[in-house]
């Protein structure tokens, strides 16, 4: 168990930003890019952890859905205008 921990640690990650895999753990929770200079706030072991993909993808799903919510509400608005101005 502290093997693994110890080597996925010391392990380089794939950049979210510029997408080359120099991505090195500073200490606890502090991760920075070699390449771009990015410096990134993440797990202890892992520059991500499995709280934050659930948030991200909880996001994006709720994005998508306001946005097609959005757009099947403007679909909807004009063809209830004329309804009410009919029953005036």
């Amino acid at each position: 168990m502290v093997k693994k921990i110890e080597i996925s640690q010391h392990d380089t990650y794939e950049c979210a930003f510029c997408g080359k895999k120099t991505v090195k753990r500073t200490c606890v929770g502090i991760w920075k890019c070699k390449h771009c200079c990015k410096t990134i706030a993440g797990g202890a072991w892992a520059p991500t952890t499995g709280a934050a993909l659930t948030a991200r993808h909880n996001i994006q799903r709720l994005r998508k859905l306001m946005q097609t919510g959005a757009a099947q509400t403007t679909e909807a608005t004009p063809q209830a205008q004329p309804q009410a101005a009919a029953k005036k």
